[in-house]
């Protein structure tokens, strides 16, 4: 192979030449015929190389999902088409997730399952370049934060819905006191714990007064943040007027 930067040597194409004799009054010119068998001749056709089949539509394979700030399984079933919903997405992925569906870290890998594939096919149909389609899809602007901020102000979203008073400095102030802002808390030592029914979550409901006043479109999970919250501020507003005059244990 010849060094870089140096060009080859141009091959010459072997040529057949005839001779011809042009007259020219008693003059004979030897004129030499070039026959088309150099480069200018038309080259014969070839095949096309043979592309790879792409894959049915709908075919069902394994996918993931990283999760991102601000997820809940609720959204990431829905915006994947998991059958199922976020009950069968949590089954799927307990293992990664823990022991309570609503609090997921982002960055962990979920196992979204085949029942997405067919969806995922029909919306990447629809994008227009490559780059669009490795853009990430943007998130809603009413998407909460998956902190206390982010659970108290959907708390507030929902209790509005539902004619519940209660503030965010009433709320954040009563979590603080009876959780320090740890959803997964659960008390094991006082009357109820005693009784089989431990105070859980940000606000120390116990189960019986979380089913009574569950708020309908939240979790069942007593563990669960907003549902938790939600609830919570519903007994305080039918005993207390309102969560905002929670003072101490309720």
């Amino acid at each position: 192979m010849p060094a870089k930067g140096k060009h080859r040597r141009p091959k010459h194409h072997p040529i057949t030449r005839r001779l011809a004799l042009a007259g020219t009054g008693g003059a004979a010119l030897t004129l030499p015929l070039i026959s088309a068998t150099t480069a200018g001749a038309v080259p014969t056709a070839t095949a096309p190389a043979a592309q790879t089949a792409a894959p049915a539509a709908g075919t069902a394979t394994a996918t993931t999902y990283s999760v991102v700030a601000g997820d809940t399984l609720s959204e990431i079933a829905a915006d994947h088409s998991v059958s199922g919903g976020w009950q069968q997405l949590y089954a799927a992925n307990r293992i990664v997730i823990g022991d309570n569906p609503s609090i997921i870290r982002p960055g962990i890998k979920l196992k979204l399952g085949t029942e997405a594939e067919p969806a995922r096919a029909s919306r990447s149909a629809a994008r227009p370049t490559l780059a669009a389609a490795a853009k990430p899809a943007a998130k809603p602007a009413s998407a909460y934060p998956n902190n206390l901020d982010g659970w108290i102000r959907e708390s507030l979203d929902v209790m509005a819905k539902h004619g519940i008073p209660g503030s965010y400095n009433g709320i954040h102030r009563n979590v603080m006191r009876e959780s320090s802002g740890n959803p997964m808390a659960i008390n094991n030592w006082d009357i109820n714990a005693q009784n089989g029914i431990p105070s859980k979550g940000l606000l120390q409901v116990i189960d019986p007064t979380f089913q009574a006043y569950h708020v309908p479109g939240t979790s069942l999970n007593s563990y669960d943040p907003v549902a938790n919250i939600t609830a919570a501020c519903n007994y305080a507003a039918a005993r207390y007027g309102s969560i905002d005059n929670v003072n101490g244990p309720y």
